[in-house]
């Protein structure tokens, strides 16, 4: 019996099964191998690396049109090896054993989150799922695009979802339930990261930088006291900002759309994780270990303009910066004396722009006679990670490059109307507060410095210039520490928004409301990795260490843990509308149930095919059958296509007017369905509703008929039997 002929909660019991199986298998795979270079961390890296490098591999064979399942073939070699040489401890597996019970806890977690409110009903979701069913029904790199036939994903960056898509495909999970599969799998990743990134900040309360994903902005808090109902919370409190969107974490989780943004989430951590330990470990680490932190970091950087471009934009400068600093820190210090070595880097670029540009020009030519001698060196040097990374990342996904075909960024804007200073304090409230009280002794041993931001203040940026305090400050402290660097950086970028935007097709009410969007998402994940680990080390320096039994902290962590896992089970049935359940589409079996039959036979088809089905703009339940099968249909949501493809070809009126012909005009529903190579034409209550449906003269015949929902085909393509 196939999976699809297995009732509905063993089905998703067998898929939540199936899929942890394969993120553990593609973890243990790699884990022993990273052990040598990452040391004691290599077991939590493993966990956001297997998938990024198995979303590589299933890529490569999308593009080569080889089966995904290949993809799993490396993995199970390098386990296979591992196994033969013994690398599979009893004693190491227990003394990682935090890290599983940290991905497991926080999976299950979210799983529940999702059981409670799993349907593909509003928002973004009808997108999220085509586009993941779209990749799962036919995996081929570009993927097709379900709203666009004739077109592909390579007008949008599509490598989040064809991650989560290729990983049910070897799971075997249907994507209705890949789909809520998907966050849980999101946010497991990112709290194991972030874990490991708090080691690597603190000495002690390590755990301090997950609240990352658990608080809310003080927005929240505000509406809370005003009396706002809960149902609005959340909303109210990620639309601060007039005309922009400023979402966290948290409600992005609980909100559910597996947008990209958020699929990004875990690869962000990811790479920041590896820009702090090259800056900490770099000199310790020897050739192969610096190979491998080389490897990682271009795998973690390359994926980032794929999975959501945005990313890149901030995260490329970044690297660079850090990639600088390491090579400093190595030349002047050999790597064990992270803050002195960058005083020594200030003070020797005080001498000159010439002199810094020399010692570039001469790492260039160095590196380009090793390139020539020696390649496989180039890593043991200082330069290596700056040098290497940037180019390597690129080389990864070339063949991305050369198909990509979107509009993009249209330039930069200067914001003329700057964020209020209560809406932006209602925003970035909670990490302004912890600087302030972590570098208080600084403003108060020089308060001379905040004039250096009166001129922003004067100007009207008011809430630039107090963001710029413990800018200045940090600055002014002139070290390396890693928590300050992503303080720092974190700031910049909130900074920068209330300067620049970048340009889109928004329009002019909205015109920085991506850029706030996305460059803020990014600003929470470095804010708060540095803010959480700065209130560590205050607490550190107020709060003794105390020594808590063995056993003592296993009973803690298991009641926390538990408790986490059935905080989301307890919610009130009266509070959620959705069934209970992992699969996205069970609520269209009594909302819609015409449809819901309708979608199971479509599914059920093998082979390229495609279908003509009503639209009626972004947003709405029109387009459900493209979005709910991966089938792609003529058009979909029309503002998403034309923000992605523009509309030179003036395809934008024309598709939308082609659908209405097809179902209203029946002497041209054949001609037209032709021209788009459809094989199948919809009508259910939706068409009925959109368009004066006309098609019994039409040279179509049924295919599918009951419920109220009737599937044509063209009848020169088939007999009704062959369907």
């Amino acid at each position: 019996m196939g999976w699809m002929e297995i009732p509905g909660a063993d089905i998703q019991v067998l898929s939540v099964i199936s899929w942890l199986l394969i993120l553990t298998l593609l973890q243990l795979s790699l884990w022993p191998y990273l052990k040598k270079a990452i040391g004691d961390l290599a077991f939590p890296v493993a966990f956001p690396a297997s998938v990024l490098l198995f979303t590589l591999t299933s890529w490569y064979c999308g593009l080569v049109r080889a089966p995904v399942y290949l993809a799993m073939v490396p993995f199970i070699l390098l386990l296979l090896v591992a196994l033969y040489r013994r690398e599979y401890s009893l004693d190491c597996l227990k003394s990682d054993g935090k890290w599983e019970f940290l991905f497991l806890i926080c999976f299950l977690f979210m799983l529940n989150v999702r059981f409670v409110n799993p349907s593909v009903s509003f928002a973004e979701k009808f997108m999220d799922h085509g586009f993941i069913a779209s990749v799962m029904r036919d995996p081929v790199v570009p993927p097709l695009d379900p709203w666009f036939s004739g077109g592909y994903m390579n007008v949008y960056y599509y490598l989040g979802y064809w991650a989560i898509g290729a990983l049910g495909v070897v799971s075997g999970a249907p994507s209705n339930i890949v789909f809520n599969l998907a966050l849980p799998t999101v946010f497991a990743l990112s709290a194991v990261t972030m874990y490991a990134l708090g080691h690597l900040l603190l000495e002690r309360f390590r755990w301090l930088p997950l609240a990352t994903f658990l608080i809310v902005n003080p927005s929240f808090l505000y509406e809370a006291i005003r009396g706002t109902a809960a149902g609005s919370l959340f909303w109210n409190s990620t639309r601060t900002i007039p005309n922009a969107i400023n979402e966290f974490p948290l409600f992005s989780l609980l909100w559910g759309d597996v947008h990209p943004h958020l699929i990004g989430m875990f690869n962000q951590v990811f790479f920041i994780f590896l820009l702090v330990f090259s800056l900490k470990r770099w000199g310790s680490l020897t050739c192969q270990g610096r190979w491998c932190l080389i490897g990682l970091s271009a795998l973690s950087l390359g994926a980032m303009p794929l999975i959501n471009t945005w990313d890149i934009l901030l995260y490329a400068p970044f690297m660079v910066i850090i990639g600088a600093l390491v090579w400093y820190v190595t030349i002047h210090q050999g790597g064990t004396n992270v803050p002195d070595g960058i005083s020594g880097v200030i003070g020797r670029l005080s001498f000159g722009f010439s002199s810094t540009l020399k010692c570039i020009v001469d790492a260039i030519r160095e590196c380009t006679a090793m390139l020539i001698k020696s390649p496989g060196q180039i890593a043991d040097t200082p330069w290596g990670f700056l040098f290497i990374v940037p180019p390597l990342s690129v080389m990864l996904w070339v063949p991305f490059y050369f198909q990509l075909n979107t509009q993009g960024i249209q330039g930069i804007g200067f914001v003329v109307s700057p964020t209020g200073l209560p809406e932006f304090l209602l925003v970035h409230g909670i990490f302004l507060l912890i600087f302030i009280a972590y570098l208080w002794r600084d403003i108060v041993k020089r308060p001379w410095l905040i004039l250096f931001v009166l001129p922003f203040a004067l100007a009207g940026y008011l809430s630039a210039a107090v963001a710029l305090v413990p800018l200045i400050y940090l600055v002014a402290r002139w070290r390396a520490d890693p928590v300050e660097i992503l303080a720092i950086a974190g700031l910049v970028i909130i900074i920068f928004c209330e300067f620049f935007y970048l340009k889109d097709n928004m329009g002019d009410v909205y015109y920085r409301m991506n850029t706030v969007f996305k460059f803020y998402f990014a600003a929470w994940l470095l804010l708060g990795a540095s803010g959480f680990a700065m209130l560590g080390m205050m607490l550190a320096r107020w709060v003794r260490p105390c020594t808590i039994p063995q056993h003592t902290r296993y009973i803690l962590a298991l009641l926390l843990g538990a408790g986490f896992i059935l905080l989301p089970l307890v919610v009130p049935a009266t509070m959620i509308e959705d069934p209970r359940s992992l699969d996205g589409l069970a609520y269209i079996d009594t909302s819609h149930p015409g449809d819901a039959a309708a979608v199971a036979w479509l599914r059920s088809l093998p082979g390229n095919i495609s279908i003509v089905e009503a639209e009626s703009g972004d947003y709405t339940y029109y387009s459900r059958i493209s979005s709910f099968t991966g089938i792609p249909t003529i058009i979909g949501w029309p503002f998403h296509e034309f923000m992605w493809r523009g509309d030179k070809s003036g395809w934008y009126s024309t598709r939308m007017n082609d659908v209405r012909s097809i179902y209203e005009n029946p002497e041209e529903t054949v001609t037209l369905m032709k021209k788009y190579n459809t094989t199948l034409i919809y009508v259910g209550d939706s068409e009925r509703s959109r368009y004066r449906v006309n098609l019994d003269s039409a040279d179509i015949v049924p295919v599918y008929d009951q419920d109220g929902v009737k599937i044509y085909t063209i009848r020169s393509l088939n007999s009704p039997a062959s369907w």
